[in-house]
């Protein structure tokens, strides 16, 4: 049961990332092979980095060619309904907080199979969640939004893991846990958003006489 639990949830979070991926592919006007390309790279890129930093090889994707299908089905399915979308940054916003949510949960039970602490597994579900987008910003050319002052991006990865370990401690069966945590994650990227929520600045404005 929880096995295929699991399965559902690294699904989930393919298909929302893959969809990500092609919404910010057809944002810049790529061609349809830099689409299926940056829908790969969001969804597997921060699955990839965790494997390698846990020594779990070959690498998920590689392990499993039904990823490879997944993506390509969920970025056609993004490609198919582009006539109708009229908001490529809301609705890349909802994908890529879904994501979020179940990259981090994903991240953090890979590191409890591998029997690590509850900070790093955080820290392998903030990978997760984050690492596919920093890689998909990055080849087209923006800054990624973990780096912007303007974006809560990881913060709202790490506050989703620590409420789950505080679950589990207060004994919450996993499948509720499991929901709460991705729940958090998702309405605290939103809200955020909404709200323009954000971690303290650290640099003055510039003055209107400053080089």
């Amino acid at each position: 049961m929880k096995t295929e639990i699991l399965r559902l949830i690294d699904i989930f979070g393919i298909v929302a990332f893959s969809i990500s991926g092609a919404l910010a592919g057809m944002q810049k006007r790529l061609d349809l092979f830099g689409i299926f390309v940056i829908a790969f790279i969001t969804a597997m890129g921060g699955g990839t980095l965790r494997d390698i930093l846990i020594g779990d090889l070959p690498v998920s994707w590689m392990k499993n060619s039904s990823y490879a299908i997944i993506i390509f089905v969920s970025a056609l399915a993004a490609i198919f309904f582009n006539s109708i979308i009229q908001n490529y940054q809301k609705l890349l916003l909802v994908f890529d907080s879904i994501g979020l949510g179940f990259f981090t949960l994903s991240g953090i039970q890979k590191g409890m199979d591998f029997g690590f602490q509850p900070g790093v597994c955080i820290a392998l579900g903030t990978f997760t969640a984050c690492f596919g987008g920093v890689i998909r910003d990055i080849s087209l050319n923006n800054i990624p939004l973990i780096f912007q002052q303007k974006e809560i991006y990881a913060t709202t990865c790490i506050i989703g893991g620590i409420v789950y370990f505080l679950l589990l401690k207060l004994q919450v069966p996993y499948l509720p846990a499991d929901i709460i945590c991705v729940l958090i994650i998702f309405l605290t990227r939103m809200l955020a958003v909404r709200y323009k929520l954000r971690l303290p600045v650290l640099y003055r404005k510039p003055k209107s006489d400053d080089p």
